[in-house]
């Protein structure tokens, strides 16, 4: 026994001197990897943003080159644009058309707003005054056309936007450099719009020399540079250019909001600098995850495998004898059968019980006092054959469902040969099959036995279609009995009313409804198909039926 404890506590000295070598390698050469990763993923990211930049930036150049009439006092410019600029991009918030207007201009663009069919024609300020044209001694810029036009947007034009804060700085610019100008992270919309910057395209005269008016496009930032990904391994913030201590960072839903710069002191891993709209922006890159912080999880897994490693072959050499390692096998085996015959017996009582008392209900209900006897009996027998047949086909499929047509056989239900069957023929569980199973039957026993009123006997059509995909799929089942009314057809009995009116919705939990209309009598069943399918009863019986694994 000393020698066997000296030979384990050598082994165990050696697969802890292992384990520490090989987590510390595990380290320097994960955290190198995650470090180049991270870096190729803000590379890209950055990279794409630039790319979306510049086809933006384009899209306005684009848009505002296509203007060629020297009439450009008009509230419907943007409209041979349209499928332009939809054909290009699709993801700006709105465009609009911004005319430089001189005081003696006022009426022409009034009158067009109106020909355009906006509601508030008059030229105003950008908190709706109007705007006195003796007053003025420069041109205003004032938007003239907008896209797209909705109840928000058609009270934009007519408004003077030289005035506003954000936007009156943006124009002043692009009329001094002639290019393409973005604004500083505005709210669009009003105080409860998104937060989003507006690129603005000067159109120049036919001669070029001034410019006449201004495209329009505002973004949303989230779309725009700010996208997180919650699988990503960074998330990206943008420094606001008019607050230096304040970033602007958007969540997984596209919500931009703003926060202090460099949360609890962290600095940005990466600062990448984005070319849009003739200015720079500042993009920061934080890592979700330090890459020091995975490659110490790998390591300490590294090290708690070897560890383990270790612990098992000291243990392994602590089984001197082979007889005790076959003994505990052969117990663990008996252990595990007789588990699972535990819950095949479970099992079965459970299914017995339900069936029992499914018939017990059939035949209380079916031979109730003063009920005639030669039709109750007919009853009875039909119903025990209808519960008789799902039973087989559930054995036969070992508990885990039946085709749905199946419960269509003549010897479950009466007059099949009158039944036209249409419908996806899906597996049903257990439980909805005993459910539709006694459904059909009484649906089919009480159609009309004799001629009705035209001299046929009824046409059935039982049909049913799945609507929906995954969890939100419903099972839709209808029954319709032609040429029979609510005079020829056999009444339902207490049994069945009660059984199509609630009990079969409830076990499905959908819900049903009958009626007759002028030429039929129909039946409708509407369930969830998770109820109808009860894929968790079918995991289940599956599990049972599984052979044994042996340990």
């Amino acid at each position: 026994m000393i020698r066997l404890g000296s030979i384990i506590a050598l082994i165990a000295v050696v697969g802890i001197l292992l384990s520490g070598f090989a987590a510390n390698r595990i380290y320097e050469q994960e955290s190198a990897v995650e470090r180049i990763a991270l870096g190729r993923a803000i590379d890209v990211h950055a990279s794409q943003v630039q790319d979306r930049l510049t086809e933006r930036e384009l899209l306005g150049r684009v848009a505002s080159g296509l203007f060629r009439s020297p009439a450009v006092i008009k509230a419907d410019m943007l409209q041979p644009l349209r499928s332009s600029i939809y054909a290009f991009k699709t993801d700006f918030l709105l465009a609009s058309w911004i005319v430089r207007l001189k005081p003696e201009e006022f009426a022409a663009a009034q009158a067009e707003l109106a020909k355009a069919g906006f509601s508030d024609t008059t030229i105003r300020h950008s908190d709706g005054t109007a705007i006195d044209p003796a007053t003025l001694r420069e041109p205003v810029d004032v938007v003239m056309d907008i896209e797209p036009r909705n109840a928000e947007t058609v009270a934009l034009p007519g408004r003077s936007l030289d005035d506003h804060p954000v936007l009156g700085r943006m124009f002043a610019r692009s009329l001094e450099t002639g290019k393409p100008e973005a604004s500083d992270p505005l709210r669009l919309g009003g105080a409860g719009g998104p937060i989003g910057v507006v690129l603005a395209a000067p159109v120049m005269s036919e001669d070029a020399s001034a410019a006449v008016g201004f495209i329009t496009f505002s973004y949303d930032l989230s779309a725009l540079m700010l996208t997180n990904d919650d699988m990503s391994m960074f998330s990206v913030v943008m420094a606001d250019p008019r607050q230096p201590d304040v970033e602007l960072i958007a969540d997984e839903r596209g919500h931009v909001t703003e926060r202090p710069a460099h949360p609890d002191g962290e600095k940005p891993i990466i600062v990448r600098t984005m070319t849009f709209g003739d200015r720079d922006w500042s993009l920061a890159y934080y890592a979700r995850v330090s890459p020091f912080v995975r490659a110490q999880q790998v390591a300490a897994i590294v090290a708690a495998i070897g560890l383990a490693l270790t612990i098992i072959i000291c243990c392994l050499f602590g089984y001197v004898s082979n007889s005790n390692v076959r003994l505990r096998r052969e117990i663990e085996m008996r252990i595990g059968f007789e588990r699972r015959l535990t819950a095949v017996i479970d099992e079965l009582n459970h299914r017995v019980k339900n069936i029992l008392a499914v018939i017990q209900s059939i035949v209380t209900r079916t031979l109730r006092h003063g009920s005639d006897l030669d039709v109750a009996r007919e009853l009875l027998i039909g119903r025990i054959h209808a519960m008789s047949n799902v039973v087989s086909l559930l054995s036969e499929s070992q508990w885990q469902g039946v085709m749905l047509k199946g419960l269509f056989e003549p010897r479950a239900i009466p007059h099949t040969d009158r039944i036209a069957v249409n419908g996806p023929d899906i597996a049903v569980s257990a439980r909805a099959a005993q459910s539709l199973s006694l459904l059909f039957f009484e649906l089919a026993s009480h159609s009309d036995e004799g001629l009705s009123l035209v001299g046929k006997h009824p046409h059935i059509v039982a049909s049913w279609e799945v609507t929906g995909e995954g969890a939100d799929s419903v099972f839709n089942f209808r029954w319709e009995e032609f040429n029979t009314s609510e005079a020829t057809r056999r009444p339902d009995s207490e049994f069945g009313v009660i059984l199509l009116d609630r009990v079969a919705p409830e076990a499905l939990g959908g819900n049903a409804k009958r009626y007759f209309t002028d030429v039929s009598y129909v039946y409708e069943l509407t369930a969830p198909m998770e109820t109808v399918v009860d894929i968790n009863e079918r995991d289940r019986t599956g599990q049972i039926s599984a052979p044994l694994r042996r340990s």
